[in-house]
């Protein structure tokens, strides 16, 4: 019997690529995206897209809103920064840092986990192309598996035995690129930029533009979405 297993889809180029791999390992896929009340809803769409095109078991999308928080340039009233070299970006966390984003988002995807029976969690996460968010490392990884594991009837029970895995967390941009085109993900569908304008087109200059132009060029493949200003 195929084993399933959540992975939390945003729509960018990270969170696809490891759908896809969950499903090469022959897990039946069950998507997740949230929206957190970010400000632009084109990463939701490119994960409903890309959902589509794996053929997953089953797309939830649900909303919490983290704007009413604030304390970041992803939710907030807040300037994207822009042109800043993997230097700059890797310095300190910067302001597109979303508060305890990521355990918000994990424990959404482990309730649901728990409900379809899935044993099996899948994040994006990467710490080699953008160290700057405590979130993305493997330590923290590692402390939500155990936490998971604590937390849970069907853990307690022994009926699951959760595990987080985060399999691009090593890898560079053009590793996880040229990962996903082995495994045939058409990165058409995706979006990755902070700060998009009106009708979606990429702005090439935020840092997740930088990293991911910067991947595509590493890896000696075209970026195939349209950009604003396309020099990495």
């Amino acid at each position: 019997m195929t084993k399933a297993a959540v992975i939390l889809l945003s729509g960018g180029l990270d969170s696809s690529t490891a759908a896809a791999i969950a499903k090469d390992e022959g897990f039946a896929v069950f998507a997740l995206s949230v929206d957190y009340g970010q400000r632009h809803r084109f990463e939701l769409q490119a994960a409903a897209r890309v959902a589509t095109s794996l053929g997953v078991e089953r797309h939830e999308v649900i909303s919490v809103d983290l704007s009413r928080f604030g304390g970041s340039a992803l939710t907030d009233d807040v300037e994207v920064p822009k042109d800043r070299d993997e230097t700059e970006m890797a310095g300190n966390i910067p302001v597109t840092y979303v508060p305890a984003r990521n355990t918000v988002l994990l424990s959404l995807a482990l309730g649901y986990a728990e409900v379809v029976e899935a044993a099996d969690i899948f994040i994006g996460v990467n710490a080699v192309d953008y160290s700057g968010y405590p979130d993305c490392r493997p330590e923290y990884i590692a402390a939500f598996e155990k936490m998971a594991n604590l937390a849970t009837r069907a853990s307690v029970e022994g009926r699951l035995k959760f595990k987080i895995h985060a399999p691009l967390i090593g890898w560079t941009k053009a590793q996880i690129i040229g990962r996903g085109m082995q495994l045939g993900v058409d990165y058409r569908l995706t979006h990755s930029c902070y700060d998009p304008d009106a009708s979606g087109v990429s702005c090439g200059r935020c840092d997740a533009c930088r990293l991911r132009l910067f991947g595509f060029a590493e890896a000696g493949r075209e970026d195939p979405l349209e950009y604003q200003h396309r020099a990495p």
